[in-house]
Parts: structure tokens; sequence; C-alpha cells
């Protein structure tokens, strides 16, 4: 009984925010939460309409404490994809999913619903962090490609996979629906967008063989709206180039490029006095944004992402909405303090709708790699934007 009265509170204060927002009248909204409570009592659940479904999730992107980019929160295009129930129609809809998000290198703000947890039935999950990220394979010689999807990897190769074994190798999609074992599926090469990193001064950049794909679709956050629980729900928004370019390259436990940059730049690296780290991440992150917008694929860098932040703070107050933000995941990770961001300070509080984290459906192998990836998802990145 407990619960039942949790789910209709939850319930309660959706509906009547959601409605408003949405210019409905209160007796519309009222209208509304007797039948919502009506199923509830029958069956310990409800169904959002989509018009709930969508507003939900916009009022989740703008709730997202740790995202910079919020200030397109309602231009976020969401698709109703509840009718998938098993793993083949779910994966076709992340097929598409990545062929709209993508959307040429023009890339649009998409999240993709599957059905909600529902008692009695099993859950849909994805299994990959994101639709599309590069394979992490552990060696005698040390780690080939990303070290954050080394647990994955060896999930995904346990399943029959196997992977070319370079740093760049694109992971399988593995979807759990349908009371069955998990599946594995390839994703269409066609369908992955990549961009080779190049800089604009340095000749000898492109020899470092860099390349990143073009969209962070993150698969493994829950998304709850009004008391429901959706456990797949993909999203996307775009990148910002410091989440490549001062994370993914530059952190010592991912790609770890600092060094070779460095090299390449003739740096002196015997003494950290030199700020030889500093010099080449700066170097880093120009090529990460020079490569994209030469490739035709949107991104944004961390001076224009704070600014329009701001922006979104502004319109927040004139909402009359209270601004929420975890100030942490906020600052870029590259010259924070020439932010406001930076001089500022957030309510770290959480409002609902939300997205969340949930434990991921297979166990990791080393106690080494599990810390290395608490502290990955800790940091970096937000729900729209991470690496």
């Amino acid at each position: 009984m407990e619960v039942i009265q949790q789910l209709l509170h939850e319930a309660e204060q959706f509906i009547y925010t959601c409605y408003e927002e949405l210019g409905r009248s209160r007796d519309e909204a009222e209208a509304r939460l007797l039948n919502i409570r009506y199923d509830i009592e029958a069956t310990g659940t409800y169904d959002h309409t989509y018009e709930e479904l969508e507003h939900g999730a916009l009022m989740a992107w703008r709730n997202s404490n740790r995202c910079i980019g919020r200030l397109f929160w309602d231009k976020l295009l969401v698709r109703d994809a509840r009718g998938a129930s098993d793993a083949r129609e779910v994966v076709s809809e992340l097929l598409e999913h990545i062929r709209i998000g993508t959307n040429g290198g023009k890339i649009k703000p998409t999240l993709t619903v599957f059905r909600a947890s529902k008692p009695g039935k099993p859950n849909i999950r994805i299994w990959n962090h994101q639709l599309i990220r590069y394979a992490g394979y552990e060696t005698d010689q040390g780690i080939i490609g990303d070290p954050a999807s080394v647990d994955f990897t060896q999930a995904c190769r346990d399943m029959g996979w196997q992977g070319a074994m370079t740093p760049f190798d694109i992971l399988p999609l593995v979807v759990e629906a349908g009371g069955r074992s998990p599946e594995l599926f390839d994703i269409p090469e066609h369908l992955v967008m990549e961009v080779a990193i190049e800089h604009p001064e340095l000749s000898g950049f492109a020899s470092l063989g860099l390349r990143w794909y073009a969209v962070p679709m993150i698969a493994d956050m829950t998304l709850e709206i009004g008391g429901i629980i959706y456990t797949a729900a993909p999203f996307n928004g775009w990148y910002m180039g410091t989440e490549i370019g001062a994370r993914n390259f530059a952190d010592t436990f991912r790609y770890n490029m600092l060094p070779q940059v460095a090299k390449l730049m003739g740096l002196d690296t015997t003494s950290e006095t030199t700020l030889w780290r500093d010099r080449a991440l700066v170097e880093l992150n120009i090529a990460v944004l020079h490569s994209f917008k030469k490739a035709g694929v949107s991104i944004v860098d961390h001076h224009t992402a704070a600014a329009q932040f701001q922006l979104f703070e502004e319109r927040e107050a004139k909402a009359g909405r209270m601004l929420t933000g975890n100030w942490t995941w906020l600052i870029p990770p590259l010259s924070p303090a020439t932010t406001h961001i930076f001089h500022s300070s957030y309510d770290n509080r959480l409002v609902k709708p939300n997205f969340g984290v949930q434990e991921k459906p297979y166990t990791s192998r080393q106690a080494t790699s599990t810390a290395t990836d608490t502290v990955q998802q800790k940091r970096q990145g937000c729900p729209f934007h991470s690496g």
C-alpha cells in the first residue's frame, strides 16, 4: 500500500505541473488523475499518454543537474517505442535513433522511450553505456582501445563477439528484452559517423591516428516520469569539445594522449613547471573542435556552452522555476575559471522528472576496472553530453 501511495503522489505532482506547463486546465488535470488513480489501484501502475511522455522527457532534460546544455531542452525529439517487445524490435528502433540523431552531422537531440518497468513483467535493458562506443581489450601489453569499455567488451566477447583489436572498434548493441537472455547485434557501418582528428597547424597531428564518433548516445540510464520508471530510454545531444579533447583523449585512465601530443609539439616533459600538459591539452582540444567543424558535425566549445547555460539560467528565472545544478559537473574540465559557472553556486537537489543511474546488468571482472569506471561515471559528461 505504501508503494501505491508513493506512486499516486509522484503521479499527482507530475500531472499538475505538466498540465500547467502545457496550458491545460486544472479540471483536465483532475480528470486525468481520476483515471490514473483507477489504473494504479487496479494494476499497480499506469501508462502515460504520448503528450505526457513527451513533456516529461523534456522536463527531465531541463532538470538534469549535471548538464550544461539545457538551454535546448524544449527542442528534444521524443520517440515513442513502447510497442517494441523483443530484442530485434528494440534494436530496430535503436538503429533508427542513431540515424535520426546523427542527421548527417547536423545532430538532432533525440530520445527514444521503450516500455516502462511494470509489475510481473521483465524489464527492457540496453547493456551498452552508449549506443556507439569503442571497445577496450585487456592484453599482456596493456589495454588496446578504450579502458572504460574493458568490462563490457569482455561481456560481448563472452557472448561470441570478436572485434578487430584496434584502438577504435565499434562495439555491438546488446539488448535484453522479453524475458530472454541478452542478444547481440552489430551496428551497420553506414550508420556510424566518425571524425578523423587533425590539427589546423600541427601537420604531424594526423599521424596519431585519432578519431571519435560523432554523437554521444547515452543508453543505460533510467528515465523517471511521474513515478514511472523507464529502464530503456536512450538519448543524445551533441558533444562539448572538452569531453573528447580534455577527457576521452587526455585522461590517464582513458586514451592518455597528452604525452604523445607533447612529443609531437617538441615540448619539454621533464618538469611540470613547463606546463607541457596544459599546452598539449589546449592543442588537443583545438584539434577536436577543428576536426568536427571541418567534417560538418555539430559540436560546441566550452566557452559557448557556458554562455548558453547562463542564458538558460536567465530563462528559468523568468519562468519562475528554481534552477538546480551540480557545480562539479557543470564546470568544464578546461579553463573552468574563465566561465561564470566556476564563480557561481547551484542547488543540487533532485527535481523530477529526471534521469537516474541503474546497476550494470553484467558483472565487473576486476576491482581495478570497476573503480576506474566508477570515477568515470561520477565525473565525466552529463546525460546529454557524455564521453
